[in-house]
């Protein structure tokens, strides 16, 4: 999924010119008429993900200047380029003091606009991945600093948000990689536990012997090595969130005791003579099926039932591929910052084939791929040669022989992409071959088949968008695909992935 650009313009071709730049360079557009409505599409409950927003400054009514204060009343973060037909200094002042990210003077060209979007939109990335480490470092992270536009996350998310303002114990299910300590940080975060402690405990790094004295804690002497008082995790974590990350690794014998803590609100200490009563919410996560290790007799079924009260679960990368290029920006925006690489973007190409792979080691894989790609990289963009993991993979556009059919105009963009991070051109393509080498006319499917491997590079792997241009179901698209023995796309359609 592209980014999404709000543009706010009284003047009916003024709007109409900007939106069609906005669009020539691969994003996605949402358009108004008024700074009113601009503000109403920002802050409505169900308002569209809005990336960066084009505000003119002269407008009948709330004007560009009313709508940048009420963006910073509303305590939005969202990068705002303004226009004008009047580009005195004492305007470009006025505009940067409001929160303006930039300013362009009408008529803009459409290179000017381009290199402004990809300096907002970077910028943007960065401050979000600085806010986000910030918040986790604080325990104030919340849904809002979770990446992802993706349809699939959309019950997820919404679940979790309900979840947050009681005190329902969560467990979270996923694949390795796919966030879930992040999702649990959330809860806590958006709830009204968020000022007291979240801890967090990998129940598969603890060595068996120490389960219940880390979980419970021990007195001084409990046994040979206890040479001082441990208050243990869940005394530790009182009046706040204790996170059991990969609970089916517990021990039976630490299960039965974390049974009676969570029944009787109170925990032991190994070597202890009362019970302490604590106040902790329990949010756990695994990366197995729970219920398949109970009916193995790994897991206590009484426990089980205990913190399978709300479950989530949380699709896996090649479940939510739209999400790839979003992330993919605010890595490398973080990673070129702290490496101090003079990185500008990732080429479409790239992107398209990213947008593919289907990422076994999820979200995590992704962002070390792209840490690699930063650190290794010895050009100013990144391409597939950074990425190995793509060295294996076909392109996704077949070499196009002679004997052309000349594509239409329009559908061989010159410029720029909003899906490439931040902006390179395609490859050279645009010509269909109908002749075979030995002078025979293509079978239809081997044309079809090229067609849509250029679609697919055409929207940077973008499948919804490339059936909906192609003007067939997804589900009919990927069923092409797997005929054709395309690999890397997952061989499901959005519908089944969700």
């Amino acid at each position: 999924m592209a980014a999404s650009i709000l543009i706010a313009d009284d003047d009916a071709v003024a709007r109409r010119l900007i939106e069609n730049m906005v669009q020539k360079c691969g994003y996605e557009t949402v358009v108004v008429d008024s700074g009113d409505a601009a503000i109403a599409t920002l802050t409505a409950p169900d308002a569209p993900a809005i990336d960066a927003v084009i505000l003119d400054l002269v407008m009948p009514g709330l004007d560009g200047m009313g709508v940048l204060a009420k963006i910073r009343e509303a305590g939005l973060s969202i990068p705002v380029i303004v226009q004008t037909a009047h580009g005195g200094i004492d305007n470009v002042i006025s505009a940067m003091r409001a929160g303006a990210a930039d300013f362009v003077v009408k008529p803009v060209g459409v290179e000017r606009l381009q290199v402004s979007l990809r300096n907002a939109l970077n910028t943007s990335a960065l401050k979000g991945e600085l806010q986000r480490i910030r918040h986790s470092r604080e325990g104030r992270l919340t849904f809002s600093d979770i990446i992802t536009r993706a349809e699939a996350m959309t019950p997820v998310m919404r679940a979790a948000q309900k979840a947050a303002n009681s005190a329902i114990p969560v467990l979270i299910e996923g694949e390795s990689g796919v966030g879930k300590e992040m999702f649990a940080r959330a809860i806590h975060g958006s709830g009204e536990r968020k000022a007291k402690p979240f801890v967090a405990v990998n129940c598969g790094a603890i060595p068996d012997n120490l389960v219940e004295s880390i979980l419970f804690g021990h007195e001084k002497g409990a046994f040979t090595g206890a040479t001082e008082r441990h208050m243990g995790k869940f005394v530790e974590a009182h009046g706040g969130t204790l996170f059991l990350d990969e609970v089916s690794e517990l021990p039976l014998t630490a299960q039965v005791k974390l049974l009676r803590a969570l029944q009787e609100g109170a925990v032991e200490a190994v070597g202890g003579r009362k019970p302490v009563k604590v106040d902790v919410r329990i949010i756990s996560a695994t990366n197995r099926k729970l219920l398949e290790r109970v009916k193995q007799g790994h897991f206590r079924e009484d426990l089980f039932y205990r913190l399978h009260v709300l479950p989530l679960t949380i699709p896996s990368l090649r479940a939510r591929r739209e999400d790839i290029p979003h992330l993919l920006r605010h890595f490398l925006a973080r990673f070129a910052a702290e490496e101090n690489r003079p990185i500008s973007g990732i080429s479409g190409e790239a992107v398209a084939h990213l947008a593919q792979l289907d990422w076994p080691g999820n979200i995590r894989q992704l962002e070390n791929a792209v840490y690699r790609a930063v650190v290794m990289s010895d050009g100013d963009q990144l391409d597939i040669a950074d990425f190995p993991l793509l060295a294996s993979q076909p392109h996704p556009v077949t070499d196009i022989p002679t004997a052309p059919l000349m594509l239409e105009p329009a559908a061989m963009p010159s410029v720029v992409s909003g899906n490439e991070i931040p902006i390179a051109p395609l490859p050279a393509v645009g010509t269909l071959a109908m002749l075979t080498a030995t002078g025979d006319v293509r079978a239809l499917e081997d044309m079809e088949n090229e067609i849509i491997r250029f679609a697919i590079s055409h929207y940077r792997g973008q499948m919804s968008e490339v059936a909906r241009r192609l003007k067939i179901g997804r589900s009919t698209l990927y069923r092409k695909l797997d005929e054709a023995g395309v690999p890397g796309h997952g061989g499901k359609s959005d519908e089944e992935t969700h």
